[in-house]
């Protein structure tokens, strides 16, 4: 008989990142100065302070400054995450995902592979159903009284089982396939994700207003467990700063003068 593990997480808005850089480590703080496009810029702070914080709390350590700055997360060869305290590989697997400036971070102690995805819940259209789902995932969303949710919690899910193969959307998504229950009830609800391969993917999902998060995992997992109660994700609204921040750029004058001088 197979223990089911348990996966931690932890959500966070841009709105509660630091302005400051007193908890960046110096390969985040390389890897930040090399970025021009600002959303990326955004994305990628937020989602190493919030990896940074989860992997602290998961671990029983200080949530300040110097104990963040000492924890980094990198990239395997693969893409995905791997983080270290001091210079030393944590014991615990990490998957990372962000949407409309709200990032995730969910964690398994040992080496299980999990993966975690987050997304609107936002009309999609006939064709990327067409193009992204199986028939059999194509027939629940016909079937839904909820399309946008089913559609976006099933997309979410492939690519939460993409993670745990470590493949990401490299890999074609309609190799794997979706089953899930629960569709407007407002608890985590189990789901499943099978490779055509006849691996098994177990996890779970939930929705919190315009969101739906997922996590999957290589073996069955309990209910995942948020590493703050209430999640903040629970009162989220998504936005998108970045373009805010921009339009703001491109509506002041420009700093040169027109003369030639």
């Amino acid at each position: 008989m197979t223990t089911a593990t348990e996966v931690s997480w932890l959500s966070v808005g841009l709105d509660e990142v630091p302005q400051g850089d007193s908890w960046v480590d110096e390969q985040l703080a390389r890897r930040l100065a090399r970025m021009s496009y600002a959303k990326r810029y955004s994305e990628t702070r937020m989602a190493r302070w919030t990896a940074k914080r989860a992997i602290a709390m998961a671990l029983g350590m200080t949530v300040d400054s110097p104990t963040l700055q000492s924890i980094v997360v990198g990239n395997a060869m693969d893409g995905a995450p791997e983080a270290y305290v001091n210079g030393e590989p944590i014991d615990a697997v990490i998957a990372m995902t962000d949407r409309a400036d709200w990032a995730v971070c969910a964690l398994i102690h040992g080496n299980t592979r999990v993966g975690c995805d987050l997304e609107l819940v936002e009309p999609r259209s006939p064709a990327f159903v067409a193009d992204y789902l199986t028939a059999a995932e194509q027939d629940i969303v016909a079937r839904s009284t909820e399309p946008a949710v089913t559609t976006n919690t099933i997309w979410s899910a492939k690519e939460s089982a993409l993670k745990v193969l470590r493949t990401g959307l490299r890999q074609d998504t309609r190799t794997v396939e979706v089953s899930l229950s629960g569709v407007g009830t407002p608890e985590w609800q189990p789901l499943e994700v099978r490779e055509n391969t006849g691996r098994v993917f177990p996890g779970w999902w939930i929705r919190y207003g315009d969101f739906v998060l997922t996590c999957t995992a290589a073996s069955p997992t309990v209910v995942p467990v948020s590493l703050e109660v209430p999640p903040a994700l629970a009162t989220a609204i998504p936005s998108h700063r970045w373009m805010d921040e921009m339009r703001a750029r491109s509506d002041q004058p420009s700093s040169r003068s027109g003369s030639g001088a």
